[in-house]
């Protein structure tokens, strides 16, 4: 509601950095708190999570953008605090629906003195931090939606969508790309993945997350061809549509299973710590997203999204040869079935 107003700006961000942090790793962590050590079900729960998650980005361009747009930014973001309000309601309603609080019983072991993190634990802790930072390229290509692809969307776009209809779309629905794309594929892959695993064939978390990486990097190959058609004009929407559904498969790849994978490997004092490690390197990838977009207005666009598509490629393949130093780090302690194998 404050960002409602241009002069409490500063003070509105404030509040959504402590917001966002207070609410992201708890409510993965409940998310992962459903279910038992070792139950293969976790992954596609996140995923099914991550859809949801997703419903609201979908809502969010089409109400707050065309708002923003059309009506006035004031209430763009005035529509964003009432649909916060909504969901804090429909959180309270739901949460008895969620796993056991915790926290009493951490409050009764604080008499006990702490007991230090195992050589297995470390092991695992240091395998999950090594995975944030290849994380980190993957958030900094993926966020240009945001970035560089949103000027796109933007400058080098024809929105005029129905024929003989002189209004064009908005460019901000472009925002609403991706989480379509996560709606209608999240309960495919959710699926698909048990498939695999009634046949002993479905990849391991880690290798999941380097298949997100590598399809990222294929993604920006279309934008390539669309620079090299469309050159300094508008074009197909098309290219943003193809280009967003690869990328999209690919961060169901990796960000879901990522999350599911920080709750089944931490250890357990420490799982909502290491999910803000998580989110940290999505920080750090959204950093250095601002840090790549400088070079949209130095570099042509077809050597721009090159050099995308081979970030994407170069995260995906160290993760894919870390695949077993990784896998055994991540298997320290005991395996779990649904971490191991793959």
């Amino acid at each position: 509601f404050l960002m409602a107003s241009e002069h409490l700006f500063i003070p509105a961000l404030l509040l959504l950095i402590l917001g966002n942090g207070a609410f992201k790793p708890n409510v993965s962590t409940q998310v992962g708190a459903l279910y038992r050590d070792g139950d293969h079900r976790r992954d596609g729960a996140f995923t099914i999570f991550y859809m949801g998650i997703n419903l609201g980005a979908l809502l969010a361009p089409f109400v707050c953008g065309t708002l923003g747009q059309e009506v006035g930014w004031h209430w763009g973001f005035a529509a964003a605090g009432v649909g916060m309000a909504a969901g804090l309601v429909v959180y309270l309603w739901g949460a008895r629906f969620l796993a056991p609080e915790v926290l009493p019983a951490q409050r009764a072991k604080e008499a006990e003195p702490a007991q230090p993190l195992t050589r297995a634990e470390w092991t695992r802790v240091i395998a999950l931090v090594v995975l944030c930072v290849l994380n980190i390229v993957f958030w900094g290509v993926y966020e240009q939606q945001g970035n560089t692809m949103q000027l796109w969307a933007d400058d080098n776009t024809d929105w005029r969508l129905l024929p003989g209809v002189s209004w064009n779309v908005p460019s901000s629905w472009y925002q609403s790309f991706n989480p379509i794309f996560i709606i209608l594929f999240a309960p495919v892959l959710d699926r698909y993945w048990r498939w695999q695993a009634k046949r002993g064939k479905e990849p391991s978390s880690v290798s999941k997350m380097a298949i997100g990486c590598l399809l990222l990097g294929v993604s920006f190959f279309v934008m390539i061809a669309g620079a090299k058609a469309i050159g300094g004009g508008r074009g197909s929407v098309w290219w943003l549509v193809w280009t967003t559904l690869i990328l999209t498969i690919g961060e169901l790849y990796l960000s879901p299973i990522g999350l599911s994978l920080v709750v089944k490997v931490s250890p357990p004092r420490i799982v909502s710590m290491m999910m803000g490690m998580w989110f940290l390197s999505s920080f750090f990838g959204n950093y250095l997203s601002g840090y790549i977009g400088i070079y949209y207005e130095t570099m042509s666009k077809e050597g721009f999204f090159f050099l995308l598509a081979m970030l994407g490629l170069f995260a995906g393949g160290c993760i894919w040869a870390f695949n077993r130093p990784l896998k055994r780090g991540i298997a320290a302690g005991g395996p779990s079935p649904d971490v191991a194998p793959g």
